[in-house]
């Protein structure tokens, strides 16, 4: 048995730590206040600034970031949630796969996500891959790509992969197909998509009300590294900065960007260094290039996006769910609006409504019941903000305490 000492050391350590992290971020809070009196005069108005990622807008919300921000700074979340924006078609193949006997894996988030189904309606016909199980689907949530993998080559029975997800996930499916690891039993309904394009596309979503700064996804930036966000500054003059997950990652991001406002010098900087590097990580770039070629792509309740999608190439066509099973890939000119009536998600997906905005948030459309795709992942804008109070209780609470 440990010796209870050495515990209230650890603990001890703990509070340190805790201690030291508060006087940091009561810093960070003060700079950023300092600062961003200067940065609003030079802008001229409001500061908005862009959290590109789910798991940031979740940490800006379970910290009550926003209710530290002096006024006239505001947080927006971005389209950083790749459940979100895939797109209905696909989740219907996923479905009519499931029922017709072969069998569908996917990530937990992806299990409920909606497709074109009519929202507590069509008798009959599942509008989720949880649904098309309760209907007697063969569907199986797994945690990883290799998951399905090892389930395919034991079981034998044909079956499809799910595959939803940004540069993040793209590497863990693209490195098992080079590497001749995947069954032949077991093919793919590759729905990866590209961030660095979707926010060129969210910058002309945000003409009237401009951007100011960007918080740059962690996650994806190990991966395709910091280079990547280099475009940002250079083509649209905005400050960017690629930011780790804790609180006083978010809020230094925060005041550099502040800073680099009030200075009039918009440039880029990799605050997650301890994890990403400027190059990224080639292996997994690699990985995604010799099985994947960049393509137009669809994005859910948006349309296609240029060069935002991620198809196989011929050499690994055989492991193309689409190709071989004869279904068309989707086309611009047959995409339609696939997002429920009265939702709100491609508003909130762009940073250009709040979830709070939508008349079905937290009515009809709850982490429980979700109506919308942003209601679905944990790192969905809507569920994030109906789980954790981000529709203003972070600011109630900090004016109670005479933080805001």
């Amino acid at each position: 048995m440990e010796d209870p000492s050495t515990l209230d050391k650890q603990v001890v350590n703990l509070y340190g730590l805790w201690r030291v992290d508060k006087k940091v971020i009561d810093r960070l809070v003060e700079l950023i206040h300092r600062v961003a009196p200067i940065a609003i005069r030079r802008v001229g108005g409001t500061i908005k600034i862009m959290d590109f990622c789910g798991t940031h807008e979740h940490s800006i919300v379970w910290n009550g970031i926003r209710s530290l921000m002096p006024e006239g700074v505001e947080l927006v979340a971005g389209p950083g949630c790749p459940v979100c924006i895939t797109p209905a078609y696909y989740v219907d193949i996923a479905i009519k796969f499931a029922l017709e006997g072969i069998r569908v894996y996917t990530y937990g988030d992806a299990y409920r996500l909606p497709g074109s189904g009519r929202p507590f309606g069509d008798k009959g016909r599942p509008r989720s891959l949880e649904e098309a199980r309760a209907l007697g689907g063969d569907v199986v949530v797994v945690y990883s790509f290799m998951d399905a993998v090892k389930h395919a080559k034991r079981d034998g029975k044909e079956s499809v992969f799910l595959a939803v997800g940004f540069e993040t996930t793209a590497p863990a499916v693209a490195a098992p197909l080079v590497n001749g690891v995947v069954p032949e039993n077991l093919t793919i309904i590759n729905v990866h998509r590209l961030t660095p394009p979707i926010l060129r596309y969210t910058f002309e979503r945000h003409r009237n009300a401009p951007i100011r700064g960007v918080i740059a996804p962690g996650h994806v930036s190990a991966v395709i590294g910091a280079k990547a966000w280099e475009f940002v500054p250079r083509e649209y003059g905005v400050p960017t900065v690629v930011a780790g997950f804790e609180a006083h990652d978010i809020l230094l991001a925060i005041f550099h960007i502040l800073a680099m406002l009030a200075e009039g010098r918009p440039r880029l900087i990799n605050e997650y260094k301890r994890v990403v590097r400027w190059e990224g990580n080639t292996v997994a770039q690699r990985y995604i290039n010799e099985c994947c070629e960049v393509t137009d792509a669809a994005w859910r309740g948006l349309g296609f996006v240029p060069q935002s999608g991620l198809a196989f190439r011929d050499k690994y066509r055989r492991y193309d769910a689409m190709y071989q099973y004869g279904i068309k890939e989707l086309t611009p000119e047959e995409w339609s609006y696939d997002l429920p009536p009265g939702c709100r998600c491609a508003e909130v997906t762009l940073g250009l409504a709040k979830p709070t905005d939508c008349p079905l948030f937290m009515k009809v459309c709850t982490p429980g019941t979700p109506y919308g795709p942003c209601m679905v992942s944990i790192e969905g804008t809507c569920s994030v903000w109906a789980r954790f109070g981000g529709g203003g209780l972070a600011d109630e609470i900090a004016r109670e305490l005479g933080l805001a």
